[in-house]
């Protein structure tokens, strides 16, 4: 017998203490999906964000995020001048406190674009 598996589009609502609420973008019907069962990923989820939930009936077996989302640093060490060495990066603070290492020219209040699989610096947002 086969296994049959649905994937939907559903838009990320709000959080609370013990859960993530989403919204089927088809039907509108709202689920609300356990934060252990999304684990650390569920920091990158922003209002309005489209997720894909997998299915296996009525039963949500995985959510997958975008592969890159945009944060804003909201913390960091201060740039220092002259410090450009490609291979040296800084820890900071991000949107949902995220933690990524950045490039040392990053500052606090800027906007980056940052891998959701494993919480990398990809670039500056435009």
């Amino acid at each position: 017998e086969k296994v049959r598996l649905e994937q939907k589009d559903h838009q990320f609502l709000f959080a609370d203490d013990d859960a993530f609420t989403f919204m089927d973008q088809e039907s509108f019907e709202q689920i609300a999906i356990q934060r252990d069962f999304i684990g650390d990923q569920g920091a990158f989820l922003q209002d309005g964000m489209t997720v894909s939930i997998e299915f296996y009936g009525e039963t949500p077996i995985g959510v997958d995020l975008p592969e890159q989302v945009i944060l804003e640093v909201q913390e960091t060490e201060p740039v220092v001048k002259g410090q450009t060495a490609a291979n040296s990066f800084k820890p900071a603070i991000c949107d949902g406190g995220v933690r990524v290492m950045v490039p040392p020219f990053v500052g606090t209040g800027e906007r980056i674009v940052v891998q959701t699989a494993d919480s990398t610096y990809l670039r500056r947002s435009d």
